[in-house]
């Protein structure tokens, strides 16, 4: 229980850190990817140590999303089509954690479910509520 206490004290630390930077700067040196490398640092504290150059070298990714979009969008999206939450799944991929045309397939196939549901959800709820709108002008 102390070690999970420590471990979170110090992450919270290493975030302070870079929160202060970030607003000295005026730049943002807190970003979500950063959390899992922190924790990586102070769960790892004591024993076995993590090679500090895996944790720099592996965050290459954003170099490869930095050329990917400086490649393909010159100020436009090529599809005309935006999401914020999208940056996360982008980031996923460039890291490698999904790293095979299946399972990003398998992204691409729950996201096309998720929106189904959503629509068929939303239609059922329409459909109700006109029901209910007709009803009581007719009552």
């Amino acid at each position: 229980m102390f070690r999970q206490v420590g471990t979170s004290l110090y992450v919270g630390v290493l975030f302070s850190v870079l929160e202060v930077v970030a607003w000295v700067s005026g730049q943002p040196f807190a970003f979500p990817s950063l959390g899992p490398s922190a924790f990586v640092l102070a769960y790892a504290r004591r024993g076995e140590r993590p090679r500090t150059s895996r944790v720099v070298g592996t965050h290459v990714g954003g170099t490869v999303g930095l050329l990917a979009y400086l490649r393909f969008v010159d100020g436009v999206v090529l599809t005309d089509t935006e999401h914020a939450p999208t940056c996360a799944t982008t980031l996923i991929v460039s890291l490698g954690l999904l790293s095979t045309p299946f399972q990003v397939g398998v992204v691409f196939a729950s996201i096309v479910v998720l929106v189904g549901v959503h629509l068929a959800v939303r239609d059922v709820v329409e459909r109700a509520a006109g029901r209910c709108r007709s009803a009581h002008r007719n009552g």
